[in-house]
């Protein structure tokens, strides 16, 4: 290939990978308009990507939307780490506990919902929620070990299980969406949890 031939195709690729991250930016803007089954034609809308375009950077519209969901996971994953787990007093690691999962919720609330819906007829989807699930539970056990340790196995579950309810994302959209509490008081209501559950005596 010659030089002047090397930048037109830089170019190509430039603009396809550009393209590409409007289609799957534009799948992420639909879901938080509450569009959680956006068409070709609404993301190439959105995006300004022509339909035809949109599958030949995807084979179809599920592969489209897991991309869409991987960006945006990349995007907020950082959310995930607390530092210091299970360091510090039972009241200062509540805070820090509550504090993050309310800032999760709030960056994955739009393509958590649209991830539920598909669910139960996507198996990579379902294993990509479970596998959360299996991570914010882990969080609490880790975080709030102090408390745990001298506790009965049957009682860690028994406690574990109340917390790990409420702290899922299924909770939390719960207390925001359904029964429609401000921020102030959902972060009442977390407390409230971790005290009556796991504060020491």
């Amino acid at each position: 290939m010659s030089a002047t031939q090397e930048p037109a195709v830089d170019g190509r690729t430039a603009r396809r990978d550009r393209n590409r991250e409007l289609v799957l930016d534009a799948v992420i803007e639909l879901f938080a308009e509450h569009l959680l089954l956006p068409t070709a034609p609404q993301v190439a809308e959105r995006s300004g990507v022509s339909p035809r375009s949109v599958f030949r950077y995807y084979e179809d519209t599920e592969a489209l939307i897991q991309a869409a969901m991987r960006r945006h996971l990349d995007r907020v994953t950082p959310l995930f780490e607390m530092a210091d787990m299970g360091i510090g007093g039972f009241e200062d690691r509540s805070q820090r506990f509550i504090a993050a999962h309310l800032r999760l919720y709030d960056a994955i609330a739009p393509t958590a919902r649209a991830a539920l819906l598909r669910a139960p007829s996507n198996a990579a989807i379902a294993a990509r929620l479970d596998a959360a699930r299996n991570e914010r539970r882990a969080r609490l056990e880790a975080m709030f070990a102090p408390e745990l340790r001298g506790v009965s196995a049957a009682r860690q579950r028994t406690l574990l299980a109340a917390v790990d309810a409420v702290f899922q994302f299924e909770g939390l959209e719960h207390l925001h969406r359904h029964l429609g509490l401000t921020r102030r008081q959902a972060t009442e209501v977390l407390s409230h949890t971790l005290d009556v559950h796991l504060r020491p005596a």
